[in-house]
C-alpha cells in the first residue's frame, strides 16, 4: 500500500498543519511505507500584484489549477493506494478520489460551527460562509475519518453532514519529543536566543491570535493577578500574530507592575526550555480541536491552567487546573478576577505538591507520543484500504460495515 497526502500549501504560513504533515510523512517513510506528498505551488499567489488579492490568487491555486493538475495524475495512479487528507479543511479536493480508498483526518469544526452561526462569540461574514459550505460540502463525500478528539468527532457527525463508514479517535502526537530539561541548562538556551528567564519564572500563554485564543480575556486575567501581588511574575506570550485592537486596549489597561513579552520564530527546543522554567501556562481557549500547548506543558511538568470544556479537559484530564469558559454576555471583569484566584491558587502551591502534580502530569502525557500516533494512523489505513478494496470487489461483509459505520 502507497500513502499519497493531500496537505495545505506551504503559501498559507500555517504552522499546526505543516506540523502535522511532517509528523505523518516521517513517522510513516521511518516505517518503511512508499508516501507521496501532494500540496499546490504557488502560481497565481504570487503573480498577483496587489497584496489585497493575494488571498484570491492563492485560492485560484488551491481550487482551479490543483484540482486540474491531479486529475491526469489520479488516472496514472496505480491501485494499491491510500488518498490521505491531512486536514478536513481540505474537503473541496475529496471528490477527486471519492471513488478510491481514502480517509480524511478531522482536527476541528470551528470555522464551520461558526459560520453555522453557532458560535456567538465570533461571526462569520458571507464570504467565509460561502467558503465552509464548500469545504462542508466537499468532505461530506468522504467515508473514513480520523478524528484527534472525540469532542471534534462529535462536532463532524453533529455539523458536518457526513454519512460515514468510519470515524475513529486518535488524539495527535506531540511532533516534538517534549521533556523537563534541567533549569541551568533551559536559562542558559533562553539566554543565548536573548530572551533571559526571570530566576522566578514566568507565566506563559502560546497560541496565534485567533479569536478562541481568548488572548484579551488572558490579560485581563494577568492584570487582576498583577494587580492583587506587589511583584508579579511577568507573562510570555509565544506567537506568530502581533497584538490586534482587543490586545493593544488590554495592555494599556495593566497595571505598572505588570510586564508582558510577545516571542515570535520560537522553535521546539527553546520551546521546551520555555515550558520548563513557566510556573503555569495560561491557557483559556473559548474553544479547540485538539489543544498542543495542552500536552506539550505538561510533557514539560509545567502546570497547566486551562478552560473547563472539550477537548481541553480530554488534553488535561484531571492533570490541569480548570477555569470557566467565558461567554458572550458574561461579566469579564468578574470571570477574569474569579480566574486570577484560581491562577493564585496554583502558584501558592508547596515544592512538594509542584513536584508530584509535575511528575503526574509528565506519565499522563506520555499518552501523547508522536510514534504511538502513528501507528495508530497506520493500523486505520490499513484498515480502511482493505475494507474499500473488499468493498470494489463486491465482499464486503455487510455486518463489518454496519458495525464500523456506527462506530
Amino acid at each position: 500500500m502507497k500513502l499519497v497526502f493531500f496537505a495545505h500549501p506551504a503559501f498559507l504560513g500555517s504552522q499546526s498543519m505543516p506540523r502535522f504533515g511532517r509528523m505523518l510523512l516521517q513517522g510513516c517513510t521511518r516505517r518503511g511505507l512508499e508516501v507521496e506528498l501532494r500540496s499546490p505551488e504557488a502560481h497565481w499567489h504570487t503573480r498577483v500584484p496587489w497584496a489585497a488579492a493575494k488571498k484570491w490568487g492563492g485560492y485560484a491555486d488551491q481550487y482551479l489549477r490543483f484540482p486540474r493538475q491531479q486529475r491526469p495524475l489520479l488516472q496514472r495512479d496505480g491501485a494499491d493506494i491510500l488518498y490521505v487528507f491531512c486536514d478536513q479543511a481540505l474537503g473541496p479536493w475529496v471528490p477527486l478520489v471519492t471513488h478510491l480508498p481514502h480517509v480524511v483526518h478531522c482536527h476541528d469544526l470551528l470555522a464551520l460551527r461558526s459560520a453555522l452561526g453557532l458560535i456567538p462569540e465570533h461571526r462569520t461574514g458571507l464570504g467565509g460562509r460561502l467558503y465552509q459550505r464548500a469545504i462542508r460540502r466537499g468532505f461530506a463525500q468522504a467515508r473514513h475519518f480520523i478524528c484527534v478528539s472525540e469532542q471534534s468527532r462529535a462536532d463532524l457527525l453533529r455539523f458536518g453532514g457526513v454519512n460515514p463508514i468510519t470515524t475513529e479517535v486518535v488524539p495527535n502526537g506531540l511532533a516534538h519529543p517534549y521533556h523537563a530539561i534541567d533549569r541551568a541548562e533551559a536559562m542558559a538556551m533562553l539566554h543565548a536566543r536573548g530572551w533571559p528567564a526571570p530566576e522566578r519564572g514566568m507565566l506563559l500563554h502560546v497560541g496565534g491570535g485567533q479569536w478562541y485564543k481568548f488572548r484579551a480575556g488572558l490579560l485581563r486575567l494577568y492584570a487582576h493577578y498583577a494587580r492583587s501581588n506587589t511583584d508579579p511574575l511577568p507573562l510570555w506570550m509565544v506567537g506568530k500574530r502581533p497584538p490586534d485592537a482587543a490586545l493593544r486596549a488590554a495592555l494599556a489597561d495593566l497595571p505598572p507592575t505588570a510586564r508582558v513579552q510577545f516571542l515570535e520564530g520560537v522553535d521546539d527546543a527553546t520551546l521546551q526550555a520555555v515550558y520548563s522554567l513557566a510556573s503555569a501556562l495560561l491557557f483559556p481557549s473559548l474553544a479547540e480541536g485538539f489543544g498542543w500547548p495542552i500536552a506539550e506543558a505538561l510533557a514539560c511538568g509545567c502546570p497547566v491552567l486551562t478552560t473547563d470544556a472539550a477537548p481541553m479537559t480530554e488534553v488535561g484530564g484531571s492533570f490541569a487546573l480548570y477555569l470557566p469558559r467565558w461567554r458572550l454576555g458574561d461579566d469579564l471583569e468578574a470571570w477574569a478576577a474569579h480566574s486570577a484566584g484560581l491562577l493564585q491558587g496554583l502558584l501558592q502551591r508547596t515544592p512538594e505538591q509542584r513536584a508530584a502534580h509535575a511528575a503526574a502530569g509528565i506519565e499522563w502525557a506520555a499518552r501523547y507520543d508522536a510514534d504511538t500516533a502513528v501507528d495508530d494512523y497506520l493500523r486505520i489505513y490499513r484498515q480502511v484500504f482493505a475494507l474499500e478494496r473488499s468493498d470494489a470487489r463486491g465482499g464486503a461483509d455487510p455486518a463489518v460495515v454496519a458495525g464500523r459505520r456506527a462506530g
